[in-house]
């Protein structure tokens, strides 16, 4: 090393520091290939034909391991690429021809492998004491328009696909109607009609719609609700952070009549509609008449937040979980088959489980491709009476 002014060598000088620089790089990807042999040998005295015991799990002459299987279900279902940019990308990678046909086998495989957990998180669903989130959104299959549901808790995700929205979806899927604690949703009545459970809705949907009846309809009553909603948000949750459990009577009186002081302000300024003579049918209502119809029928489901500190003020849970749905179908498209929307299900509610009980998505696939899938700590735990 010499001087860069003076070109003195400086191979004798002690250093005075260490200046260090870090380059983080991928190795080349190669796939590894493990040859299991198994000897196949005659019996001498009744010419029986003996072969040697495969390893587990080795039951093809050429097969791909659990790892390229666990990335392939990875690309495809956990970031919803489709199956042919999926091949190729591993293929690419691994500089190893890897069919479209290959990655939907994987996703069906991991399917049947990890339904037997689904079905117990199913059965936690339903038992839970936690409230649980309901949402659904359309989804496209086989060219047709269908409708994926999710259930879910901070701990747990069960989606499935039904080709109807509303009750005979609800009923087929039998989570809500076995349900007793609080269920959190919008204000669906297919969800409503369900009475041995108890309900509340998202109050950030109702937030939305006055905000547009603000807006758009210069609703002052609307403005008055929001205030009052919000300011009941705000003093649950300073009275949460203030380690209390509910908040007084005198607080949930004052709240109560607000309520419908803003409510009887809405309905005086929105009458019900009169029907003209000879007119038939369902007489159309305003969207600011709609929506004091249902704060007037639903005020408990309303405040549940502000009576339970257990129910949560909105439904953004089931709305995060249903959303990468929505990103499924931008980035995929329609599922060309009902098998292939129950396989997305399938593996779909096993890697949103274990995401957010902390696993690694890569590492809970791989884990199941090699016998051992991931299995939440509160499966097999009973709900308290």
């Amino acid at each position: 090393m010499q001087c860069a002014h003076c070109q003195a060598d400086l191979s004798d000088v002690a250093a005075s520091k260490i200046e260090k620089r870090q380059v983080f790089d991928l190795p080349p990807i190669r796939l590894e290939v493990s040859e299991h042999q198994g000897e196949i040998k005659t019996c001498p005295h009744c010419g029986t034909v003996n072969t040697a015991a495969f390893p587990e799990g080795v039951n093809q002459p050429t097969q791909y391991g659990p790892r390229v299987r666990a990335h392939t279900v990875y690309l495809n279902v956990g970031h919803f690429i489709p199956l042919e940019r999926a091949a190729e990308i591993l293929s690419e990678l691994c500089q190893q021809k890897i069919s479209d046909g290959t990655v939907y086998a994987a996703a069906v495989e991991m399917a049947e492998i990890v339904a037997p957990i689904n079905e117990q998180v199913k059965a936690y669903l339903i038992e839970t004491t936690e409230p649980v989130h309901f949402d659904e959104t359309g989804a496209r299959v086989n060219g047709k328009l269908e409708w994926l549901h999710s259930a879910s808790t901070e701990q747990a995700t069960y989606y499935a696909v039904h080709p109807k929205r509303g009750s005979e979806a609800i009923e087929a899927i039998n989570i809500l109607p076995k349900r007793k604690g609080w269920n959190i949703h919008d204000a669906l009545p297919s969800y409503l009609k369900y009475l041995d459970a108890k309900h509340g809705l998202c109050n950030a949907h109702l937030v939305r719609e006055l905000v547009f009846l603000i807006e758009r309809h210069c609703q002052e009553w609307a403005s008055g609700f929001l205030d009052v909603l919000l300011d009941m948000k705000a003093k649950v949750e300073h009275a949460k952070e203030l380690g209390l459990t509910a908040l007084s009577k005198q607080q949930l009186t004052i709240f109560e009549q607000c309520y419908d002081f803003a409510v009887a302000w809405g309905e005086c300024d929105n009458p019900p509609p009169v029907r003209a003579p000879n007119e038939r049918g369902r007489i159309k209502q305003s969207k600011a008449r709609n929506l004091l119809d249902r704060l007037l029928v639903h005020k408990d489901k309303v405040l549940a937040f502000v009576y339970d500190f257990a129910v949560p003020f909105d439904n953004n849970l089931a709305e995060r979980d249903i959303r990468m749905v929505k990103v499924q179908q931008k980035v995929s498209g329609c599922f060309r088959s009902a098998e292939g929307a129950d396989v997305f299900c399938q593996v779909r509610s096993y890697i949103s489980t274990a995401r957010k009980n902390g696993q690694r998505a890569l590492d809970a696939l791989y884990q199941a491709f090699t016998g051992t899938p991931y299995m939440p700590s509160f499966i097999g735990v009973k709900a308290p009476e």
